[in-house]
């Protein structure tokens, strides 16, 4: 499925190679660029490779750019997820898909509209409740957004349901001001429910490539991000910022969106990810 949705990556690492299908450094490096991964992680790769360049070879180098991640048991009930994000990212849609992930998996969901800034981010999320059939707390635009996210832990305590997705305002990394918001978010989810928010997710605009590490660094900086969201990728050539982000990050790719729809969304397989990327080198 993620070799469909990569598509264009592939086409782009395709051009890159000459019709004589021989795997060089200088090949690999200028299609791996191409496909937007970072200078520094092409070269540290290349130093790594063995030559010839083979299929097997050049899929384990890949492999060791992303961090080691062995997702910890969810013991916790409810367990709360604030997503955060730059305004454009997909972030509201990515929320809808992931509650619909678990409640495809059995989990009771509920939804907590934080986006408080904006009446259509609100209007939404509302709308993907009534299409999912789950419940939501909300406020009129304007509201406190810490005030909806105490109010959705709570309700989903006293329901006795498995999950929480908190929505945030889609924010500038460099607008201190809602920076501290964010900040105020968390430590009232706490007051709701020890150790809440359990996870803090970030959604990329895959579109973006390795443009929107800057802006990753800022959220880790800001809250502490635990994995990431990256959408879009089925429409980008930039597959390969990926490894990018990951590596710098140090923070695993959780999922991916491929579409628009509730089932786009896809958990993140660094191995079949990673196969989409090399075979089209050695076709």
């Amino acid at each position: 499925m993620i070799a469909k949705f990569l598509r264009k990556t592939a086409e782009t690492i395709r051009a890159a190679i000459p019709k004589t299908r021989s795997v060089s450094p200088e090949i690999l490096e200028e299609a791996l660029i191409c496909a937007d991964m970072d200078y520094d992680e092409v070269e540290a790769l290349l130093d790594r490779l063995v030559h010839p360049i083979t299929r097997d070879r050049l899929r384990f180098g890949l492999l060791e750019l992303l961090p080691a991640f062995e997702p910890a048991p969810i013991t916790q009930k409810p367990f709360v997820e604030l997503i955060v994000g730059v305004n454009g990212a997909g972030k509201t849609t990515a929320i809808a898909k992931l509650a619909n992930r678990y409640k495809n998996e059995g989990f009771s969901v509920t939804l907590g509209a934080g986006d408080t800034f904006r009446a259509a981010a609100i209007e939404q999320l509302q709308a993907w409740a009534d299409k999912l059939a789950l419940p939501i707390v909300s406020a009129k635009t304007g509201g406190d957004p810490s005030a909806v996210a105490f109010d959705a832990v709570s309700s989903a305590l006293a329901k006795k349901r498995d999950r929480v997705l908190i929505d945030t305002a889609g924010r500038l990394h460099t607008h201190k001001n809602l920076a501290e918001e964010l900040k105020k978010i968390v430590r009232v989810c706490g007051k709701a429910c020890d150790g809440a928010p359990h996870r803090k997710l970030l959604v990329l605009d895959g579109t973006q490539g390795r443009s929107a590490i800057n802006q990753a660094r800022e959220f880790n900086e800001t809250i502490g991000i635990d994995g990431i969201i990256v959408t879009k990728l089925d429409g980008t050539a930039k597959g390969g910022a990926i490894y990018s982000i990951s590596r710098q990050l140090q923070k695993p790719i959780l999922y991916i969106g491929i579409g628009e729809k509730e089932d786009d969304l896809v958990e993140f397989d660094a191995y079949s990810f990673t196969d989409s990327l090399v075979d089209p080198f050695f076709e």
